[in-house]
């Protein structure tokens, strides 16, 4: 439950769905009136309308006061951050609200936050120069803070995926490049005999193929049984979401295929009297 000033959903741009706004005269020593938000109304009400003019309490036993009532209801927004998604929330008059609680001012404005700042010490000053203004920021910088952690993580995870796909690449690069040198005399005999380059080459890529469906279907039910115990850390993505195993599919195929393209051209390129004579 957060305790608001009237203004404050104009202020902060959420959308008034049914009833009305808090306003000055929710005023008293105890809390009366309340605005929800969409969430909480369709879950306890079947649809916002409907809310309006329903009474809620505090506690949860069957003796709680139902004493407040629903004035309005406004559109679901975020409260803790995008990974804890949307919650019911409730909103009381703060100047019915008796409680202590830290007080947080938002303010909208057309001129530069900078410039703000220093206006909106001086009026808080002028009403009340015991009280201490700290913490000041705009919504964007609140917000990039808040992202920074799930920004750090995705870029960290850009990084090892492109670090651990370079590497799987120069490994199976190597992997080929050997296997083609070891089968020199033989590749020499086999164009020696007709071979085209065409069959030569595609003779390396099946290995590289057979390497790729091998390491697909290892890596596939490991991935899918380790999705489970990070999803806490991806956001928006299922663990079994078949679009992203998929895409992850095509680029190791691309990467593979890229990887075995340059082994395969030499191999079609080897002079077989040169094989013949290679030890």
């Amino acid at each position: 439950m957060n305790a608001v000033s009237p203004g404050y959903f104009k202020t902060m741009g959420i959308p008034l769905l049914a009833g009305r706004d808090i306003e000055d005269r929710d005023r008293g020593d105890e809390v009366r009136s309340a605005v929800v938000n969409r969430k909480f109304a369709t879950h306890f009400f079947a649809s916002p309308g409907a809310a309006v003019g329903r009474h809620i309490g505090f506690g949860t036993g069957p003796k709680s006061k139902l004493d407040i009532e629903i004035v309005g209801v406004v559109e679901d927004t975020l409260y803790e951050g995008p990974r804890e998604g949307v919650h019911r929330q409730a909103f009381v008059p703060y100047a019915q609200f008796k409680f202590p609680a830290q007080l947080t001012w938002y303010v909208r404005t057309t001129i530069p936050a900078k410039q703000m700042y220093g206006q909106l010490r001086a009026e808080l000053a002028s009403r009340d120069a015991s009280m201490p203004v700290y913490n000041m920021r705009t919504l964007e910088s609140q917000l990039d803070e808040t992202l920074g952690t799930e920004r750090l993580i995705a870029s960290l995870s850009t990084a090892f995926r492109l670090l651990a796909t370079i590497l799987a690449a120069i490994g199976l690069y190597g992997v080929m490049a050997f296997v083609v040198v070891r089968r020199t005399r033989e590749i020499g005999l086999r164009m020696a005999l007709g071979a085209p380059q065409r069959a030569v080459a595609w003779m390396v890529m099946q290995e590289v193929l057979v390497l790729l469906a091998i390491g697909c279907a290892v890596g596939i039910p490991i991935a899918y049984g380790l999705s489970k115990y990070v999803s806490s850390q991806l956001f928006g993505v299922q663990p079994a979401d078949a679009a992203s195993a998929a895409a992850a599919v095509a680029v190791l195929t691309a990467v593979t295929a890229c990887a075995g393209l340059i082994p395969s051209i030499r191999a079609s390129l080897i002079d077989p009297m040169t094989a013949l004579r290679y030890e």
